[in-house]
């Protein structure tokens, strides 16, 4: 079983797509820029890109490479079963589809309280030790999406969690909706190590207005990815990075970023919370693209897709026409929403989807 290399992970949530289709040819290649230059992290989950995300990992990763070449994490998705007799052939499955014996790391999906309560109906943590004395899993893990002191209570319960990952950057540290620091700590006192999710917050940190731009610079040369990137590994506990990336460019600039990462200083992380404020006065949704919404969506809203055009016109990046033109495009697909909810009850930031949508259907009509 190999160990860890490197800082980096790679989320596959987002891969480079061709006609509807996972773009093999660009994946062999990100996969094997990120092998050379040492690292061996991946990660996926049984919904990502509707399922493709599997089958492209067999396909460039675990038919080209030995199996001591990489390490691999899958998720168990509490929306993908329905009860205890599904969790195992569920399983099997994504063995299958990534063409592996054994995951080394699996995780519990996106664990907050309606989860917490599901996988304890259906006895999915004794499946999954069970798997693991089966050798079929090397480590437990779970990522998680609920308050500090919830988190407290699960890992109390359940100490089978070897590692925990956590949306954790510098503009969720101190949010009180996502409690970056505070569940960081709580990690801390448990003696959990952290996977870090969502570093550049789905692309919401390099996309920055000019002036938190300005402020960044302070710190020295670099992408507006890279600082928030090594914003992150600069708390000792953080034993990984995932980030999710689409293209070389992303690739490259990442494995600049943390091949042999430099800590900030502590008055350099104190620059950060210049940038936080700054942001925050532009009050963007604090959407992150993972589109958890549409695994549960009936009516297949493209609620990532709007709000990340709606947050280009509220931090000054496109005007207020140019957002109508190309909001116009989903007018119709927004105006199908059923208003049901079921997207909110599904949403790691818990933003309300429904208010939000309503908001942008006034501007998409005047496309």
């Amino acid at each position: 079983m190999a160990e860890i290399k490197g800082k980096l992970g790679f989320g596959c949530m987002r891969l480079p797509m061709k006609d509807g289709e996972v773009d093999k040819d660009r994946f062999d290649e990100m996969v094997d820029a990120f092998i050379g230059a040492g690292f061996n992290y991946f990660d996926t989950a049984h919904g990502y890109i509707d399922g493709k995300s599997e089958l492209a990992i067999c396909e460039s990763l675990t038919k080209r490479y030995d199996r001591d070449a990489y390490v691999l994490a899958d998720k168990l998705s509490n929306w993908c079963f329905d009860k205890e007799e599904d969790i195992e052939p569920l399983f099997e499955r994504q063995l299958e589809r990534c063409g592996v014996q054994y995951f080394d790391y699996y995780l519990f999906h996106a664990m907050n309280h309606e989860a917490y309560e599901k996988h304890k109906r259906c006895n999915s943590f004794e499946i999954v030790k069970k798997l693991k004395e089966q050798g079929k899993i090397k480590h437990i893990a779970m990522s998680f999406h609920d308050t500090a002191e919830y988190l407290d209570y699960i890992l109390t319960e359940q100490p089978c969690m070897e590692m925990v990952q956590l949306q954790f950057n510098y503009l969720d540290y101190d949010d009180p909706t996502v409690q970056s620091k505070a569940c960081y700590d709580v990690a801390v006192k448990h003696g959990k190590k952290v996977i870090v999710m969502e570093p550049v917050k789905g692309g919401a940190l390099v996309n920055l207005p000019q002036r938190a731009k300005d402020a960044l610079t302070t710190l020295g040369e670099g992408s507006e990815a890279s600082y928030a990137l090594k914003f992150t590994t600069s708390f000792p506990e953080i034993a990984l990075v995932l980030s999710g990336m689409g293209d070389m460019d992303m690739m490259n600039d990442n494995i600049n970023s943390l091949t042999n990462p430099v800590p900030y200083t502590d008055a350099e992380l104190d620059e950060f919370a210049k940038v936080r404020e700054i942001i925050r006065e532009i009050k963007q949704i604090p959407c992150t693209s993972c589109n958890y919404c549409a695994d549960v969506c009936c009516a297949n809203v493209a609620v990532s897709k709007v709000f990340a055009i709606y947050n280009l016109y509220l931090s000054a990046k496109i005007s207020r026409s140019e957002a109508s033109e190309q909001l116009s495009k989903y007018h119709d697909n927004i105006s199908g929403c059923i208003k049901c909810g079921k997207c909110e009850s599904n949403c790691p930031q818990s933003i309300k989807i429904r208010d939000w949508l309503e908001k942008i259907k006034k501007i998409s009509g005047q496309g």
